[in-house]
């Protein structure tokens, strides 16, 4: 493949994805990536800051939808309904990507290494601060912003990882109404 072939990026993503699946993340290097999409190590880093960017750079994209679905929210809408809302726009996000199996993938590369995984946890931390600024704006109390935005992040993140693991085709976005319906039964 040549090097002007048109979208570098996504065939660097896929690349990576494919590399960090098989010999693995720690093993594969940014000239590993960059040789199989066919583009320089000098292309790589004009898309990505670092081979663990590959996974993370959709997350500002994810929080902007979120954060539009919690302010899309009916005015007078309880905050944990607001917020769940944002995490179905994620979820149906998600659902709707071009490569279905790409979440399932980076799930699993993901899984595998304890530093990415450590990367993933500050950014569903960072999405739940930011989540709780939004309701707080609509008129939130801080404390019950906080909670009802935690108790999404916990329903996405549970459903996520079901959706990702299971051999069955499931929707997610049920699967994260799910997972708020039973933090409304426990609470």
């Amino acid at each position: 493949m040549g090097r002007w072939e048109p979208d570098a990026r996504g065939r660097m993503a896929q690349a990576a994805l494919e590399l960090y699946l098989d010999p693995g993340y720690e093993q594969t290097t940014v000239a590993d990536i960059a040789e199989r999409a066919g583009v320089t190590e000098r292309t790589f880093f004009r898309h990505f800051a670092d081979k663990r960017e590959v996974l993370f750079s959709g997350s500002e994209q994810f929080q902007r939808v979120v954060l539009a679905a919690i302010e899309a929210a009916p005015e007078g809408a309880p905050p944990l309904d607001a917020v769940a809302a944002g995490m179905d726009a994620a979820a149906a996000a998600l659902q709707s990507q071009p490569d279905p199996t790409f979440p399932r993938r980076r799930a699993a590369v993901i899984a595998a290494n304890p530093s990415l995984q450590e990367r993933e946890l500050l950014k569903m931390a960072t999405l739940a601060t930011a989540s709780a600024r939004a309701l707080v704006a609509r008129g939130a109390e801080p404390g019950e912003a906080a909670v009802a935005a935690e108790a999404a992040g916990a329903a996405f993140r549970l459903a996520f990882e079901r959706w990702t693991t299971s051999d069955e085709p499931l929707d997610l976005r049920a699967l994260v109404a799910d997972g708020v319906a039973r933090f409304r039964a426990l609470a």
